[in-house]
């Protein structure tokens, strides 16, 4: 994964692959949220986005339920 996403810090894995050119999946879970917050490339910072707006960029991204909330 370093080598895919070298400008991020190790293990930091963008949530948002189409802006390195690879294909996105995201669990539907996630579109029910009025906000939703991922790492920006480090361990250190969050970017904040509406659920409309997450919706919005992740629309051409595969969907499906495949994670389960703790």
């Amino acid at each position: 994964m370093a080598r895919l996403f070298d400008d991020c810090s190790k293990g930091a894995v963008p949530p948002v692959a189409e802006a390195f050119g690879y294909e996105a999946a995201v669990d539907e879970t996630l579109e029910a949220f009025p906000d939703v917050y991922f790492e920006a490339g480090d361990h250190a910072e969050l970017v904040h986005v509406s659920g409309d707006d997450f919706r919005y960029m992740m629309h051409g991204a595969r969907h499906g339920h495949f994670s389960h909330p703790n």
